[in-house]
Parts: structure tokens; sequence; C-alpha cells
């Protein structure tokens, strides 16, 4: 059973997570010829706080 783990930066619509799930589980899929039902995406939200660029946490940076 694929398990597939995603991590984000916080703040994109619900819609948008749900269209992430649905194509990397068809790509997984595919790939590897796992039934879908077989296939699991999780995805976790990360606050900008908790987000490092360059040693500078996403929050603060174009501020």
């Amino acid at each position: 059973m694929p398990l597939i783990q995603i991590n984000i930066m916080e703040g994109r619509p619900p819609e948008k997570i749900t269209e992430l799930i649905s194509n990397v589980t068809d790509t997984v899929s595919e790939t590897l010829g796992a039934p879908k039902q077989n296939v699991r995406v999780l995805v976790t939200e990360m606050p900008k706080t908790h987000w490092g660029i360059a040693g500078v946490p996403a929050s603060d940076l174009g501020r």
C-alpha cells in the first residue's frame, strides 16, 4: 500500500488540497500499478512561521 506524505505551507483553499490528493493518487496508481483504493495520501499544512527558506521563516519573506 503506497503512502505518500506531502508537506506544504498553509493557506491553500480546501479544493486545491482535494485536487492535489486526486492527482497524486492517479499518478502513483498509474506509475506503480497499484489500485487507487490502496493509495494513501497525507497532506500536512505547515504554518509559514515553521517553514524556513534561506534561514528565514517564510512568514517574514516579502515584508
